[in-house]
C-alpha cells in the first residue's frame, strides 16, 4: 500500500539537494560567528506551577517546548528533554528539569522531526490518562511506540478536550524521521480557546465574562499566507513564534521564518502579544541567539510595534496571561 505523502499549501516545496547541502556546510566552515550569548535560565516557580488549576501561564522550557496551564489543564507542547541532537548539544538546560514537571494532561506535537518530537521525553512525561495529539499520519507510530491515548489531526480540524478546544492549524514545512518517511506525516500548529465561552464559570450570566486568552503555538513553518488565513479565523491574544534557525535564508527560508518574517507572522494572525521560540537552544543552522533577538527588535521598531507586545522569556520563566472581559461571542 502506498504511503499518504502530505504537501503545503500551493505545493510549497521544501526539498534540498546534495549540493545545495554540500554548498551550506562549505559556508558553515567558514564562517565565524560569536555563540557566547546564552538565554538566561529562570528559577521555575515550581510550588506555584504544581497547584495551579485558575490561571492560564506559559513557561518556556526550550527551543520550542514550553509548559502551558490553560482551563485546569496542564499542556506540554513539543517535549524535548535531550542533553543532544545528534553532533548537537544542548547549549542551556531546560528551564524545569522533567521532574519538576507537575502531572501533565494533554500533550501537542507539531511534526516529527526530532528537535520536535523527542520519545524519550514523552515516556518520562506520559501517563495513564495522558492525552497525546498529533498531525495525521503520525498515530500509527506513536500507538507503536507504547502511547494509546493518541488523536490525530487534519488541518482546521476541531478537538474538544475538557475545557479545550484545540483547531490543528497549517504551516510551511516538512517531516523526515528516517530515509523512508518523508512527509509522510503532516505538519502544524495548534490554537488554544475555551471550550465553552458562552457558560465559562467566570462571570455573570448576560455579562461581559472574564474569559482565558486564545492561544496561537505556530509550530515549525516558512512565511507563508496561510498566517493571514488563521488571523482572519481566529482572535488570537498570544502567539508563540518561531524566531531562529533562518541561516543561510537562501537554504532555510521556505521551512523557517527569519525574525522579520516572524514579526510580519505575528501581525498577520492579529495576536495582541508575541513570544518568540525556537532559537538558542540547539545550533540547528548558522543564526545565534543574539543575532535573532536583534534581528527581532530591530524589525519590532521597523514596523511600530509597542515594546510591551514582544515578551521575551527566560528558561523557566512563567509569564501568567490574565483573563480578558469579552463576550463569548468574540
Amino acid at each position: 500500500m502506498a504511503k499518504i505523502r502530505y504537501n503545503n499549501i500551493d505545493n510549497v516545496s521544501t526539498d534540498k539537494t546534495l549540493k545545495q547541502l554540500r554548498q551550506w556546510r562549505e559556508e558553515r566552515r567558514i564562517k565565524k560567528k560569536d555563540y557566547s550569548y546564552k538565554v538566561p535560565n529562570h528559577p521555575p516557580k515550581l510550588g506555584y506551577l504544581a497547584e495551579n488549576r485558575l490561571e492560564t501561564t506559559i513557561t518556556w522550557i526550550g527551543h520550542s517546548t514550553f509548559l502551558l496551564q490553560y482551563e485546569g489543564i496542564n499542556i506540554i507542547t513539543d517535549p524535548v528533554w535531550a542533553q543532544r541532537l545528534g553532533f548537537e548539544k544542548r547549549i542551556s538546560q531546560p528551564g524545569i528539569p522533567l521532574s519538576g514537571i507537575p502531572p501533565v494532561d494533554l500533550i501537542l506535537i507539531s511534526h516529527s522531526h526530532y528537535d520536535h518530537l523527542h520519545l524519550a521525553s514523552i515516556r518520562k512525561l506520559y501517563k495513564a490518562g495522558t492525552a497525546l495529539v498529533v498531525p495525521a499520519g503520525l498515530k500509527r507510530k506513536m500507538l507503536r511506540k507504547g502511547f494509546p491515548n493518541c488523536h490525530e489531526m487534519q488541518w482546521w480540524e476541531e478537538l474538544t478536550l475538557g475545557a479545550l478546544k484545540l483547531t490543528f492549524v497549517p504551516t510551511q514545512h516538512w517531516t523526515r524521521r528516517t530515509p523512508f518517511d518523508t512527509n509522510t506525516s503532516h505538519w502544524g500548529g495548534f490554537v488554544l480557546e475555551p471550550a465553552n465561552p458562552g457558560t465559562h464559570p467566570q462571570g455573570e450570566d448576560g455579562n461581559k465574562r472574564k474569559l482565558p486568552p486564545n492561544l496561537y503555538f505556530a509550530g515549525d513553518s516558512g512565511f507563508f499566507p496561510g498566517f493571514k488565513e488563521i488571523g482572519r479565523r481566529f482572535k488570537l491574544h498570544v502567539a508563540l513564534m518561531p524566531i531562529g534557525a533562518y541561516e543561510p535564508e537562501w537554504f532555510m527560508s521556505s521551512q523557517h521564518v527569519n525574525p522579520e518574517e516572524a514579526i510580519q507572522a505575528f501581525l498577520d494572525v492579529g495576536a495582541e502579544l508575541m513570544i518568540p521560540m525556537h532559537f538558542g537552544t540547539f545550533r540547528l543552522a548558522d543564526d545565534t541567539a543574539r543575532e535573532a533577538l536583534d534581528r527581532m527588535e530591530q524589525a519590532r521598531q521597523a514596523q511600530g510595534i509597542a515594546g510591551e507586545r514582544i515578551r521575551t522569556l527566560a528558561y523557566g520563566e512563567t509569564l501568567v496571561v490574565h483573563p480578558e472581559e469579552r463576550t463569548p461571542a468574540q
